[in-house]
């Protein structure tokens, strides 16, 4: 049997400009796009809601996902359920913050081990509220300790990457040690289209195109070039 083919996660730079829903839409018919991650500028609730429904139907039409990141603070599961984006992408580092209980003390809920009330991070109390199917993507991961703990707190993917100053290989090793090891799906961004290649190699099931690569004018034809890199990377894993 195949091997799944590896598929395209978009990210676009911070901002939602008048051209975005165009650029968008040219750029997820260019390859096989599974999701675009739309970083927010910061801005109110409302703006922010109504920018999304602006560019939304450029990505979900051609049948990807749309997962909202940034926002500047701003509660973004409660925009993507009134602009009905499919997610939220949010950073590993709200894992490391001081845990809330899960549970009140009234309630007197126990941990695993029995030793009082279960407390839980951010990241936790997060998932619980996308109940509702919604996805939950997380990113800034810096260790393995990092990428466990969002992988316990139930996120649907793991970005690795997307810290500039990790080497290529770095980034490959901590890819290849995920993937061998957990069953939740990673994205391994690219900055370079030369890198496509070395990612998809490592059994990565996204390959993430950073902005600087496909979001100017003609960014389509970049889209284009990553599908073949992967198109031609699987080709000669099977010979």
């Amino acid at each position: 049997m195949a091997e799944p083919q590896t598929r395209l996660i978009l990210l676009t730079a911070p901002g939602v400009g008048p051209d975005l829903g165009a650029r968008l839409a040219r750029a997820v018919a260019a390859g096989d796009v599974a999701a675009v991650i739309l970083h927010l500028p910061h801005g109110d609730e409302r703006a922010l809601v109504n920018a999304v429904k602006a560019v939304a139907p450029a990505v979900q039409e051609a049948g990807a996902a749309l997962v909202l990141a940034g926002g500047g603070g701003i509660d973004l599961a409660t925009v993507a359920a009134r602009s009905g984006a499919d997610g939220v992408h949010v950073q590993a580092d709200e894992a490391e913050a001081d845990p809330v209980e899960a549970a009140s003390d009234e309630d007197g809920e126990e941990d695993d081990e029995g030793q009082g009330p279960s407390r839980k991070g951010p990241l936790h109390a997060l998932r619980e509220r996308l109940r509702d199917g919604r996805i939950l993507g997380v990113g800034g991961i810096r260790s393995k300790h990092a990428a466990m703990q969002a992988g316990e707190a139930g996120a649907d993917y793991l970005l690795f990457g997307d810290d500039p100053r990790i080497a290529l290989d770095d980034l490959v090793a901590r890819l290849s040690w995920w993937v061998e090891i957990f069953e939740t799906p990673c994205i391994a961004l690219a900055r370079d289209l030369t890198d496509v290649p070395d990612l998809v190699a490592t059994g990565a099931e996204f390959i993430g195109l950073d902005p600087a690569l496909w979001a100017g004018e003609g960014g389509e034809a970049a889209v284009a070039a990553a599908q073949a890199a992967i198109r031609n990377r699987a080709a000669a894993g099977e010979g």
